[in-house]
């Protein structure tokens, strides 16, 4: 039987079946990675429970469990500017709270290169709110590059360490929850251990460091300049690919979990347009997207969650005067959920139903009894629900936490009537209302 820690930490190159999460730990081993932190949340977990798995006399990374996500980007962020590669990986709402610290990354020279796992969760599989977090990178000035794949997120991982160590910036690799959790078999090349050099490398000749007055535009500056030379020297990048389809008036701009539901949904389709597939979604490579709507009458923007590549888009469109007809999100429920190959489908269907017939419903629906959410048997919370149920008073009102807290709101329990985030129960907003 193979051990999943034996068969990552393989000196062979090889391929398995993984998950994306397990192969992001493979690259991990591949690139360096000195030092891993995180605060535990899905869909990102599973990189956790991989590193776990690796023997700890082989182990060449240092892992902890932060206190929360801040103390995990700030112990990634030392271990860079004392020269390690390191990674901080965390779901989606985790990069609400390790802000304060995110924010400044890019102004730092990382000379030992930072790269920032991010799980999103289009859906709200695992999460209170189903928040774009490409956003965070325009704030902070910072590439993201968007696998569609575990294949891709094992490539795009050691790509970000190779790019974020050479630039001395911190790179993001987004994931979403059906890349985190999808299995394929991967690819991956040798292991080889590098002989490791502990000594501190810090140096204020590196800096500055400190982001006062005097010294934070200069920082702001030289990360733009940073981020605009990570645009041209990933212009016509291997990780932007142009597929080729039978319709050459046509295109479809798309990254990361969506392209697989496009292609799927063009599958059997004899008018398939040009797809630009994006693996780099922030900076946009303008050249690639120049001369892709140039060279099409019609293209549509395809993307979960927000309109950031829309916009974009458009905007280099407008600036190079191109007449091209694009068309983006069209109803709010475009805004909303995972593009499954079904939504892909209603999507499509209604600016182009030649292309993609619209979803049809062959068989009646099958009536499911309902299920809803339980907490596991044996779990501790289910003992501490029942005792707080029997000491609360049928007028209080009590504060949820995240996780599975959260399933104390449903029955039988019933505890919980507001939530906003993780400890937002030990700040109950209502405390003048549930004095007895």
């Amino acid at each position: 039987m193979k051990r999943m820690g034996d068969m990552l930490l393989s000196p062979n190159s090889g391929s398995e079946i993984m998950i994306g999460n397990t192969a992001i730990v493979r690259a991990m081993l591949e690139a360096g990675v000195r030092v891993v932190t995180s605060y535990p949340g899905s869909p990102t977990p599973e990189i956790a429970a991989a590193i776990a798995s690796l023997p700890a006399e082989k182990n060449p990374m240092y892992f902890e469990f932060s206190v929360n996500e801040k103390v995990a980007t700030e112990v990634a962020f030392g271990a860079s500017v004392n020269g390690h590669l390191s990674c901080v990986f965390f779901k989606s709402v985790g990069i609400n709270v390790a802000a304060d610290t995110f924010v400044q990354l890019s102004l730092m020279e990382l000379i030992g290169g930072m790269v920032i796992v991010l799980g999103d969760d289009p859906g709200a599989n695992s999460s209170q709110n189903e928040q774009d977090n490409r956003h965070y990178a325009h704030l902070s000035y910072t590439p993201i590059l968007e696998p569609s794949t575990p294949s891709e997120a094992y490539s795009m991982f050691l790509e970000a360490s190779r790019l974020s160590q050479e630039m001395r910036m911190p790179v993001i690799v987004r994931l979403s929850t059906h890349v985190c959790h999808a299995k394929e078999k991967v690819e991956f090349k040798e292991l080889i251990f590098q002989v490791q050099d502990n000594r501190p490398k810090f140096s204020l000749e590196n800096g500055p460091y400190i982001p006062i007055t005097a010294e934070a535009l200069k920082m702001k500056r030289r990360a733009l300049k940073k981020l605009e030379e990570f645009r041209k020297t990933t212009e016509k990048s291997c990780l932007n690919s142009v597929i080729e389809g039978s319709d050459k008036s046509r295109g479809v701009i798309t990254a990361g979990a969506p392209f697989l539901s496009l292609q799927d949904v063009l599958s059997l389709s004899d008018k398939r347009p040009d797809i630009l597939k994006l693996g780099i979604v922030h900076p946009l490579s303008e050249r690639e997207v120049v001369d892709f709507l140039s060279s099409h009458e019609e293209v549509k923007v395809l993307e979960e969650l927000d309109n950031v590549i829309e916009k974009e888009v458009k905007a280099i469109a407008y600036d190079h005067k191109l007449n091209t007809r694009i068309t983006g999100k069209q109803d709010i429920e475009d805004w909303i959920g995972e593009y499954t190959p079904d939504k892909v489908r209603e999507v499509l269907s209604r600016i182009w139903p030649d292309v993609v017939s619209p979803p049809g419903v062959e068989t009646e629906p099958i009536e499911l009894a309902p299920r809803p959410a339980q907490m596991c048997p044996g779990c501790g919370h289910r003992s501490a629900f029942y005792a707080i149920k029997k000491v609360l008073h049928a007028s209080d009102i009590s504060v949820a936490d995240i996780g599975c807290h959260t399933l104390g709101y449903l029955e039988p329990y019933r505890v919980g009537q507001v939530l906003l985030c993780m400890g937002a129960f030990k700040r109950n907003c209502f405390w003048p209302f549930i004095i007895q």
